[in-house]
């Protein structure tokens, strides 16, 4: 398919689609930009919100535990508490939650001990004092600090409004948490289930939970990581190695509430952002309406006028009346110039029309002149039995630079040709038969094809200002004795073929083309000619002939197509070469002239009359 017809394919299949107005798609964009621009708006705070949680939480976090840090400071022997409450959590008998109150069972304990070591205030053991307890006292002390430092941690819980506040000894690949301590909540219990304070001793695995690990991991260089844990958010503080292993401070925060906070602010901003958009996209569209739509509507009425009526004066009047400074206005003075453009063009190609078919008529004129001057009736001696003859000259333009001839120059001898001139089309045509009108004068003058050639060179060379030049082979035939004189100057290798045997190329002496120096000499060769020989001669419009690729057809597929039926007439011989270049180049466009001739010798009359 050519381009021309792909355009109108897809010409009409947009006049077939269903047609939609580019206000409504306008609209449609604003639409979608509003959605988009809110969307985005929405994520955005989205993010900002919640990196400001974050952050927020993360200060937070830090000023707690460091408040239960110091909390733990608070008791001299904070260091040998953490590692008995690690080494001896299934052994101590803690009450959990409880206030300084009588009656409990930690104050018992402490109105033990203190009644057993009343030299000692409990809140001011040191280690060196506790290692002077026995292992029950110890025990004892273990217990009620504990207690005592449960209480102090839900008290900092409550006043935070901190979710869990926790705690935990991790093991060298962070994967198990130990509870060291869990703040709790009054009248909570307490268990080791997920979302309740756990007791001392609880072991949680993590390892499923990548951001806890490595908050955990990085919490010491960091001074404090944060991890997310499912709806929770949590904070990790190093608090100090309990018997070899790292121990951290670990606060918990609940993102439920803050996350639907986060997402109805950000939903409201988003409904807003839309609303406003969509003003704003009405606006647009109203003034888009009026300043470029109706102007628009008003060039493409007049395009269609205009292609429909072809009423150029009319619809140049109607886009004159569009004052607008902008586009629009641009837009109308090129469709306006287009237009006269087109007129003018109409109106050339007109005239080139007019001057075309001219040329065409004369050029045809002068293919009818140029075919008349070659011999082109066949046979073309139909009284003379000494020999057949035939040719063909089939130019790449109306006109060609090829040409054959043959004539008799007396009774016994017989001169043809074959020649290609450099032009092509008219200088070509003029230059040809100059050419041939020459050869033929000097040929009859002075039958030697040696002689002949010099004496043409010379005639060209006199008159010649374009510097043209023809190639020429020549051949005079003794129709007694079948003996050939012949001379090339420059032109394609000839072809012959004895009686019973096939074809073979004659790689004669070149001698230089016509028409370029003076004075050149030219050498002729003779061959002895059986009965039944055959002469072939062409121009290089054969071999040259080429294919759509570029591949040409060659001097080997002559010899190839001339050796296939060796034995057939000279107008056969013409033919099969003629098929098979057409074969070969297909639909290949011809670049040039494709001559040729064919002669065949038969031997003398008298021979055959007697």
């Amino acid at each position: 398919m050519s381009t021309l017809e792909k355009i109108r394919s897809r010409t009409r299949k947009l006049k077939e689609r269903t047609r939609i107005s580019l206000i409504w798609e306008v609209a449609a964009l604003f639409v979608l930009s509003a959605v988009v621009i809110g969307i985005i708006a929405f994520v955005s705070l989205r993010i900002i919100s919640s990196t400001a949680v974050r952050e927020q939480t993360r200060t937070q976090a830090a000023a707690v535990a460091v408040e239960t840090e110091s909390a733990i400071h608070d008791y001299p022997a904070y260091e040998w508490l953490l590692e008995y409450w690690h080494e001896h959590a299934d052994e101590m008998d803690i009450e959990y939650d409880v206030t300084y109150q009588k009656g409990t069972r930690t104050a018992e304990k402490a109105a033990l001990l203190t009644q057993r070591h009343p030299e000692t205030a409990l809140d001011y053991l040191d280690e060196n004092d506790l290692k002077s307890f026995s292992s029950e006292d110890q025990k004892l002390y273990a217990e009620v600090a504990y207690s005592w430092f449960i209480t102090r941690i839900n008290a900092i819980k409550k006043a935070y409004s901190v979710d869990y506040l926790f705690a935990v000894v991790a093991d060298e690949d962070y994967k198990t948490q130990f509870f060291l301590f869990s703040a709790g909540d009054e009248e909570k219990p307490r268990g080791e289930s997920y979302e309740e304070a756990y007791v001392l001793g609880t072991t949680v695995s993590v390892k499923d939970n990548e951001q806890q690990m490595n908050a955990m991991k990085n919490a010491r260089a960091e001074n404090g990581a944060l991890a997310l844990a499912g709806n929770y958010l949590d904070y990790y503080m190093y608090l100090g190695d309990v018997n070899g292993q790292e121990a951290f401070i670990g606060l918990t925060f609940s993102l439920q509430g803050l996350q639907a906070e986060i997402a109805d602010l950000s939903g409201f901003w988003m409904v807003f952002t839309v609303l406003v958009q969509l003003m704003l996209a009405l606006s647009c569209l109203a003034l888009i309406q009026f300043f470029v739509l109706k102007p628009l509507k008003i060039v493409q009425k007049n395009i269609r006028t205009y292609r429909e009526t072809k009423e150029a004066d009319a619809v140049l009047e109607n886009l004159s009346q569009i004052r607008s400074s902008n586009e629009i206005g641009d837009l109308s003075v090129d469709v306006m110039e287009m237009i006269t453009a087109i007129e003018n063009h109409v109106r050339r190609i007109e005239r080139i029309t007019a001057e075309k078919e001219r040329i065409s008529t004369e050029l045809s004129l002068a293919s009818r002149i140029q075919a008349n001057t070659l011999p082109n009736i066949f046979p073309p001696f139909p009284e003379r039995k000494e020999f057949d003859v035939y040719a063909a000259m089939d130019p790449a333009k109306e006109v060609g630079g090829d040409f054959y001839d043959f004539f008799l120059i007396d009774d016994t001898h017989l001169a043809f040709l074959i020649a290609d001139v450099s032009g092509k089309s008219i200088s070509g045509a003029l230059f040809m038969m100059s050419s041939m009108i020459t050869i033929r004068n000097v040929v009859n003058a002075h039958p030697s094809p040696a002689k002949a050639l010099e004496i043409v060179n010379k005639q060209i060379c006199a008159n010649n200002p374009e510097d043209m030049f023809v190639t020429v082979w020549l051949g005079v035939l003794d129709l007694e004795t079948g003996e050939l004189t012949a001379a090339n100057a420059g032109h394609e290798y000839p072809y012959i073929r004895h009686p019973g045997r096939k074809y073979e190329m004659i790689r004669d002496r070149h001698g230089f083309v016509l028409g370029v120096i003076e004075n050149v000499r030219y050498h002729e060769y003779t061959l002895k000619l059986e009965p039944g020989t055959q002469m072939f001669i062409y121009t290089d419009g054969l071999p040259e002939a080429a294919s759509k690729d570029g591949t040409m057809f060659t001097t080997d597929r002559v010899f190839e197509v001339l050796n296939q039926n060796p034995d057939t007439s000279v107008v056969d011989t013409l033919s099969n070469i003629r098929i098979a270049v057409d074969e070969f180049v297909k639909d290949a466009d011809q670049f040039d002239d494709l001559t040729m001739l064919c002669m065949q010798y038969n031997g003398p009359q008298k021979q055959e009359e007697e």
